[in-house]
């Protein structure tokens, strides 16, 4: 039996560690990082417990750094290999991405105000906007990986 086009062209990720690819595995951490950061943004809102500003601010900070180290990779895996910029999806999940990322770049900045100015309510849009944008990117990122078969060993 002979391969599919798909099966024939391997699409092997760029940046890996002993064959597997780096890129998911960072990214879950912003992601969860950025939903955590929407959730205390609304605690803030509806209690007024600073606390709940702090955490934000630091799941912010953290999610920021561990979505640049994911794009770092993704971004080696986009530029070094013409098969990864050929998939459909490739274009809308980078720009998706580095979208929310500067989003929440934006909204570390922000955060670093006092509590109430920092949260109510540019810091509680930019939360609402970046976590809208993560499931879209995230579809298309499964799309590139399970449909085209991106950084999936054969």
């Amino acid at each position: 039996m002979r391969p599919t086009v798909q099966e024939a062209v391997r699409v092997r990720s760029t940046a890996q560690i002993a064959g597997h690819p780096i890129h998911p595995m960072l990214v879950p951490i912003p992601i969860a990082c950025f939903i955590g950061a929407l959730l205390t943004d609304i605690a803030y809102v509806v209690s007024a417990e600073i606390m709940w500003a702090d955490f934000s601010a630091w799941l912010l900070v953290v999610g920021v750094i561990f979505g640049v180290l994911a794009a770092i990779a993704g971004l080696t895996d986009f530029l070094g290999n013409r098969l990864v910029r050929a998939q459909a999806p490739a274009w809308p999940h980078l720009i998706g991405n580095a979208v929310a990322l500067i989003l929440a770049t934006v909204n570390v900045l922000i955060h670093t105000r006092d509590a109430w100015t920092s949260v109510w309510p540019t810091g509680l849009i930019l939360s609402v906007i970046t976590v809208l944008i993560l499931p879209v990117t995230g579809w298309l990122g499964w799309a590139m990986v399970y449909r085209h078969g991106v950084g999936v060993a054969r």
